[in-house]
């Protein structure tokens, strides 16, 4: 039995490695690809949409994990086949090379968001989670340190808009995946003898969850606010490029480096409020996104921007990882890994797929030459933040289907 904070360290180490390892490449990716290889609009949305087709794996990695394999070794294999597909990625400079060779990479990336959070909330309970899955954010804004290394290592003048991104990606995947070796060992539930079907394979049994009607309600509202999210987390480098800010990656990384300290705080906020009030606040701040967006645009003021960058850890700290440990309380023990990736599944897969979509749509809409009509974007964002911000405060009950601590739920 190892020690408890040996446990928590490398459960930290665990979510450092993982979200370094998608935000060294991913962040500059839009720009690398629309403005360094000059696809075509649809082309890069297309691209950009293989963070969602991957998370559609969620659910089946979950079973597998749930009741085949230790966790931590599906891990690890999942890192070792992403940072080999990352070394292939880097060798593509058309749009079918760069789209089969990022999907697939995606396809073994995106599931480790579930995987990881189910291996933390097996051995911690869920309501520390947010204060290990801190150490995630922490890895986000090495990655614009990382980045600035990579300038002086490599010898050359800009990291952003080169294969350099995918290249320390799959270096980083590499070494993850040895790490992950020395996780505690999470094994897969003792069920193996049930007959293995179709609904088993999808991960389908966790829509039983859905007839609690609080659960229902919370997975349509994460499900929406996804998209409007998308419209910064996706594009956000595009609009940043459009503003002509130089350090992208650095400049994005302050709403990482916020989030740390959000994350903290969240567990404490969530003991406080309960979950519905941490809900709110998590989707008040992508309103005051949204909302200073439009006012920076409007009044050409780039302080406006960083204000809508800075509140990043409230919207991603108290709405998505506060949905997680909602997700985890409400979830019956032989389905823990099955229901974040069914919420995985749902949000950073078909949500996340429909706002890629929909606001490249948008962004081709309102396209003014070189650039974009973005305060119109951003007035659409605000909107639709401000229509489900209504549904949740109104409608969405302070507690979890089968939690029998409303503190902790």
């Amino acid at each position: 039995m190892k020690n408890p904070q040996t446990v928590m360290f490398h459960l930290g180490i665990m979510m450092f490695m993982q979200y370094l390892l998608l935000a060294v490449w991913w962040v500059p990716m839009a720009a690398y690809l629309a403005n360094t290889l000059k696809l075509e609009m649809h082309q890069v949305s297309l691209i950009l949409s293989s963070m969602a087709v991957g998370s559609m794996a969620s659910p089946f990695i979950g079973v597998m994990a749930d009741r085949y394999v230790a966790s931590e070794k599906v891990l690890a294999m999942l890192n070792l086949a992403t940072g080999a597909l990352l070394l292939l990625a880097t060798q593509q400079t058309h749009f079918t090379g760069l789209l089969i060779t990022v999907t697939l990479a995606m396809l073994c990336y995106m599931p480790s968001w579930s995987l990881t959070s189910a291996i933390a909330m097996r051995h911690a309970p869920a309501s520390l989670f947010p204060r290990i899955r801190v150490l995630g954010s922490v890895g986000w804004v090495a990655s614009g340190i990382f980045s600035q290394a990579a300038i002086h290592v490599f010898d050359v003048r800009v990291f952003d808009g080169t294969a350099l991104p995918l290249y320390c990606g799959a270096a980083i995947g590499f070494v993850a995946a040895a790490l992950n070796l020395l996780l505690p060992h999470t094994p897969a539930a003792d069920d193996k003898k049930r007959r293995l079907s179709v609904k088993d394979l999808l991960g389908l049994n966790v829509i039983s969850m859905l007839k609690e009607r609080n659960f229902l309600l919370f997975m349509l509202i994460s499900f929406l606010a996804v998209i409007p999210f998308n419209l910064y987390h996706l594009y956000g480098s595009m609009f940043l490029a459009d503003m002509h800010v130089r350090y992208i990656t650095v400049t994005m990384n302050w709403g990482q480096l916020a989030e740390i300290f959000f994350l903290v705080i969240t567990t404490t906020v969530m003991l406080k409020f309960g979950i519905k009030k941490t809900l709110i606040f998590g989707l008040g701040a992508m309103l005051v996104r949204y909302v200073t967006f439009y006012l920076g645009v409007d009044s050409d003021q780039q302080a406006y921007y960083i204000t809508g960058i800075l509140v990043h850890g409230l919207i991603f700290g108290l709405f998505f990882v506060g949905g997680q440990v909602y997700t985890d309380q409400a979830a019956p023990g032989n389905m823990k890994a099955q229901a974040q990736g069914f919420l995985s599944f749902a949000v950073w897969g078909v949500g996340y797929l429909i706002g890629t979509l929909l606001n490249g749509y948008l962004i081709d809409v309102f396209r003014l030459g070189d650039t974009c009509n973005w305060k119109m974007l951003f007035a659409i964002s605000t909107l639709s933040t401000c229509v489900l911000l209504a549904l949740l405060a109104l409608l969405f009950k302070d507690r979890a289907a089968g939690c029998g601590n409303k503190a902790a739920c």
